[in-house]
């Protein structure tokens, strides 16, 4: 693996939440990965709403039987194709994005 690559994509499972520890501007941050296929989205790990963590444990997160996000404190829940909420406290608010990017197999900040 590159030193500048967070994952490989094959090893991002299709259609789950992943949560891995990246830096960002120097900071470590908490990132929550989603791939679909060939394309992945990666947010901040922080729900809009209060600034907690969305998993209920490192890296285990609620899924809902329609394949939304679950914030594990309040019950938001968020669309993985955009990060955007669409029930609970924090509605219309959204996942703060990071971009990223796939170089030859591998998931990189971008």
């Amino acid at each position: 693996m590159e030193p500048d690559s967070l994952i490989a994509l094959e090893a991002l499972p299709d259609g789950e939440f992943v949560e891995l520890e990246a830096s960002l501007n120097g900071d470590a941050e908490s990132l929550l990965l989603y791939r679909q296929g060939e394309q992945v989205r990666a947010w901040l790990n922080v729900c809009p709403h209060a600034g907690r963590r969305l998993d209920w444990a490192p890296g285990k997160f609620l899924k809902s039987k329609d394949g939304l996000l679950v914030c594990a404190a309040h019950g938001a829940s968020f669309q993985p194709t955009d990060g955007l909420c669409v029930a609970g406290p924090c509605k219309g608010d959204s996942l703060r994005a990071v971009a990223l990017r796939i170089v030859d197999g591998q998931v990189q900040l971008g």
